[in-house]
């Protein structure tokens, strides 16, 4: 759907003039800086196709250096052979050379964006209604504008951490099947990106129907991507006559199996953190649902009805597999020598790779369909730990800007490329403090867009939470 439709449209008007009375509060001083910084982040064309990651990473170490951050504290690395793939590494120098960086991590690249179907130039930062629109005005371009702000506030404020905070600006994470910056840089330059945590994309907040924030969300783990190939063949023939073995058959059958399967409930830390803070937020028949499915062993009827009330519960609660493409025979009068398939798996963390596609064999039950992983296997990490080094500083941060928050931890059901960083062994959370309705962010869709007040409240929650995670110990 090219244009959001009437209902939508009232609905977004409805929120505007609910908003609470500090969306028209006067703007912080420096927020005029900020703005440009990130209208000129935003107007940098990153896609894969024409775009140049190198030229917005350049231009971000211009802003630092103009900020005070000395240059010799600032890089931009460019693998070969992909002059337009650049990354950016800061480090704002802490007093401990002994404890380990905190790592700041955003991704400039952005997804395609066609003009035509867009309502407003995606390349060109609109503020309209309160919101903030273009390609990449929030995934991720949001963050790597105020992580990239905050230490031009740190240095002109002169605070001094006890430990390095390490900016990496990375290029690649939307297309990592081409090329993935944050895995690239692992292999190359990996000190680079050692930290004692890193803070990513991942997570966001609620607002409820108002426009107040209801749940602060922190992400610890995601699932891992991984496709499979099924296939089976046969020597095909005329048409007029068939025979017992048919590809298309066995595919559709084995593909049937697949699609009635449901991988058991597994849940992590962070998941059932998520869950049983959900209890809070929902309904009381969805709350006793979300109780069953909490309770050993979990009750698959809740779990079924759970699903049909959001999809994403699903997926948080279990390695999910799903046929995408299909392909198969070569002519309409000849019998099929070939069918194809792809099936998608979201699979939980901590789970290897070769035991989903043991069980993929086991459920079809047929050893003439042959199942191979496609492409380079997604590594695979543990969920990083909710700490209290973590989730203190969260509430108390929290408490202070959004007060009575309730703070949500939660699992991506998606990919970042937190995952690379936690197989490599440093934990990464998503953290950003920018809320968004109940409609999202459009973000790889049309019209990609962040609630205005939601950017900045999102800066200020970054700035402060940073500085005391930048102080704290271990």
């Amino acid at each position: 759907m090219k244009h959001a439709g009437v209902g939508t449209w009232v609905f977004s008007m409805l929120l505007a003039s609910l908003a609470p009375a500090a969306q028209s509060q006067s703007p912080a001083p420096d927020e005029a800086t900020f703005r440009a910084l990130y209208k000129q982040l935003v107007e940098i064309n990153t896609t894969l196709s024409v775009g140049s990651c190198t030229e917005a990473a350049k231009a971000m170490q211009a802003r630092l250096i103009a900020g005070g951050i000395p240059a010799a504290d600032t890089q931009i690395l460019v693998p070969p052979g992909r002059p337009k793939d650049g990354n950016l590494i800061a480090t704002y120098k802490g007093s401990d050379r002994k404890a380990e960086p905190i790592l700041l991590l955003a991704h400039i690249d952005v997804v395609e964006a066609k003009r035509a179907d867009w309502i407003r130039d995606p390349f060109k930062l609109v503020e309209e209604g309160g919101w903030f629109y273009a390609r990449g005005a929030s995934d991720d371009k949001a963050m790597a504008a105020v992580f990239t702000d905050s230490l031009i506030r740190y240095h002109k404020e002169g605070f001094k951490p006890r430990r390095d905070i390490r900016l990496a600006l990375t290029c690649g994470e939307e297309t990592s099947d081409t090329f993935d910056g944050v895995s690239w840089l692992l292999k190359e330059h990996p000190a680079l990106l050692k930290a004692a945590f890193a803070l990513n994309e991942g997570a966001g907040g609620e607002l409820d129907q108002h426009g107040k924030p209801v749940a602060l969300q922190i992400q610890a783990g995601e699932k891992v991507y991984q496709d499979f190939r099924l296939e089976t063949t046969d020597v095909g023939g005329h048409s007029s006559r068939p025979t017992k073995k048919n590809p298309i058959y066995e595919l559709s059958t084995g593909l049937a199996k697949i699609g009635a399967y449901q991988f058991p409930i597994s849940l992590n830390e962070a998941t059932r953190a998520y869950f049983k803070a959900q209890i809070e937020l929902a309904p009381p028949a969805v709350a006793e649902d979300i109780k069953a499915v909490l309770r050993d062993p979990p009750d698959a009827a809740a779990a079924d009805r759970l699903w049909a009330i959001n999809p994403g519960w699903n997926s948080m609660l279990r390695t999910t597999c799903v046929a995408t493409m299909v392909d198969a025979g070569h002519a309409p009068n000849a019998l099929p020598q070939h069918a194809g398939a792809n099936v998608n798996c979201r699979i939980l963390p901590g789970v290897p790779l070769d035991a989903v596609r043991n069980t993929l064999a086991h459920v079809m039950g047929d050893d003439k369909v042959t199942i191979k992983a496609v492409g380079e296997p997604s590594p695979v990490g543990n969920v990083p730990q909710l700490t209290p080094a973590i989730m203190d500083p969260v509430r108390k941060v929290a408490e202070g800007i959004w007060p009575g928050i309730a703070i949500v931890p939660t699992m991506s059901t998606g990919a970042t490329d937190g995952r690379f960083l936690n197989a490599a062994g440093t934990p990464t959370y998503g953290l950003s403090g920018m809320f968004h309705d109940a409609e999202g962010s459009h973000a790889h869709g049309l019209n990609e867009r962040i609630r205005v007040k939601s950017l900045m409240d999102g800066r200020r929650f970054l700035y402060e939470i940073v500085k005391v995670y930048a102080n704290g110990e271990g």
